[in-house]
């Protein structure tokens, strides 16, 4: 299955650290989404905003058994359209929080999301956005 990373599950190390073994990454983004730091990421739907990611091939059962871990069990997956880099529209699963459970801040998630998105390549409007969520970082 096509599923829409965003997170620090971009990182392709530690989803085989965690057991997934994904295959074909892309970058693209979802149109009217914002990305919103709490204690983990989730993304909110928000008009005129990009929200970017990595697509990736997983596993059905391996993408189930890493959203049961108490960490990320509150996730929901809802079918998004995704834009490629290559301008292609694909239809990927996207794990979100929902906003109410999205409390506190992570100074250390987002700086690792922030590094993350800078050696991706991410738009710097995109990686200003992350770094307002670090203190004595953003604007």
């Amino acid at each position: 299955m096509e599923v829409f990373f965003y997170g620090l599950f971009m990182d392709k190390d530690i989803l085989t650290k965690n057991g997934i073994n994904p295959s074909n990454p892309r970058k693209g983004y979802l149109d009217n989404y914002t990305l919103k730091i709490g204690n983990r990421a989730s993304l909110v739907q928000c008009k005129n905003e990009k929200a970017y990611g990595i697509i990736m091939e997983v596993n059905d059962e391996e993408i189930i058994k890493l959203y049961a871990e108490k960490s990320v069990s509150d996730y929901i997956p809802e079918k998004v359209e995704i834009v490629t880099e290559s301008n292609e529209r694909l239809i990927a699963t996207c794990y979100n929080l929902p906003l109410e459970l999205l409390t506190r801040t992570n100074e250390l998630y987002a700086k690792s999301l922030y590094e993350l998105a800078k050696k991706l390549n991410f738009p710097k409007e995109y990686l200003d956005k992350i770094s307002k969520n670090i203190p004595g970082e953003g604007a």
